[in-house]
């Protein structure tokens, strides 16, 4: 951290207050009458001069201690997709044991800013937690951070908004949007192009699962299910198993990455850039959906590759990968594809393929 970044870190106030309609009334009308008990030298005045000003003195000593001691704690979803609404969990505890906090704000800060509607409390007790959601949208996949959260009351009087921000980072990991797709076809369907690590109804054993609709009842480890909680079936090795690897083009000319970087896009640019957004999601819902049926996927992108596998661990990584998958240049290569395997190979629209890997499915996004 710079010197001049810590010296206004020391100078900058511990607390903001901002006036309520109500507080500026308070002030002028105190402001009159000082003039007025001054000029005139009434006592009655004095005294309603006092009892404005201990008005204001209480407002502030009250406030302070409401809002001292709380602590936030936000929860996100496990998953959140772009373009879709999601609810935080913002729980507020009260660390004060012989003291309630009333009438409580929370908002998530994004930088100075905050990000969207805040979290009221009425009363939180003494020693107490209390919890409430709010709903945001993010309209990009990426990584985002929400380096604070601002805590502000107007308890007792409502005179002033007094508030603090207090420094808690907060990661959040935004996933493609999802789209529909079609669905492929059971891994069963036609042969594949291995025998070994491949699963399947017939061969030897390869290993243990959570069960999924369709699943052979007859599958299902018994013993195993009672140990874990969960219904685990037995998989098999099997030829008939299938492979799809999932090539995406996050390729965008320099021009456009920089103007993207600036947030200064002009509308055809803008269209570059949401072309290739859409090519993304289509290749997250794509990995999905042969996931799902049982298939084992690969994905392929400019300068990011993960390796084959199957469940929804692997669909975690690959849509984490496409999350956080960076705009590249034309000259950054493909990872090199293996040969006799399904592939799909998701271009922006009005792309041709040339320079792509080959595929024998190329799906226009």
């Amino acid at each position: 951290m710079s010197l001049w970044s810590r010296l206004r870190r020391r100078l900058r106030p511990p607390r903001r207050l901002q006036f309520t309609r109500e507080g500026r009334i308070i002030v002028i009308l105190s402001v009159g009458v000082g003039f007025a008990a001054i000029n005139t030298g009434n006592n009655l005045l004095y005294l309603l001069l006092g009892w404005l000003l201990s008005f204001i003195v209480a407002s502030g000593v009250l406030s302070e201690q409401t809002i001292r001691n709380l602590t936030v704690e936000r929860r996100p979803p496990p998953r959140i997709h772009a373009g879709e609404p999601f609810l935080m969990e913002v729980v507020i505890k009260n660390g004060k044991p012989k003291r309630a906090s009333y009438s409580i704000e929370v908002e998530d800060l994004q930088g100075k800013v905050p990000i969207d509607k805040r979290c009221y409390f009425l009363k939180i007790p003494e020693g107490k937690a209390q919890r409430t959601s709010y709903r945001h949208t993010f309209v990009r996949r990426g990584a985002y951070t929400l380096t604070g959260y601002r805590l502000a009351t107007k308890f007792p009087f409502a005179l002033f908004r007094k508030s603090k921000d207090v420094e808690a980072p907060l990661e959040i990991v935004v996933y493609p949007a999802r789209v529909s797709v079609p669905r492929p076809p059971p891994r069963s369907a036609t042969r594949g192009d291995a025998i070994a690590d491949r699963l399947g109804r017939r061969g030897e054993f390869f290993g243990l699962r959570e069960r999924r609709v369709g699943d052979d009842r007859r599958d299902i480890h018994w013993k195993s299910s009672a140990r874990t909680g969960r219904l685990l079936v037995r998989e098999y090795e099997d030829e008939l198993a299938r492979r799809v690897v999932i090539g995406v083009d996050n390729a965008l000319p320099a021009d456009v990455r920089e103007a993207h970087a600036d947030g200064a896009l002009t509308p055809a640019q803008e269209a570059q850039v949401t072309a290739v957004e859409r090519a993304i999601s289509v290749a997250a819902s794509l990995a999905a959906a042969y996931l799902e049926v049982g298939w084992s996927v690969e994905l392929c992108a400019r300068g990011v590759h993960v390796a084959p596998g199957q469940g929804r661990m692997h669909e975690a990584k690959i849509a984490r990968a496409l999350a956080l998958l960076p705009y590249t240049g034309d000259d950054m290569p493909f990872a090199q594809l293996p040969p006799r395997i399904e592939s799909v190979l998701v271009l922006p629209r009005g792309v041709a393929a040339e320079g792509r890997p080959t595929a024998q499915t190329v799906m226009d996004a």
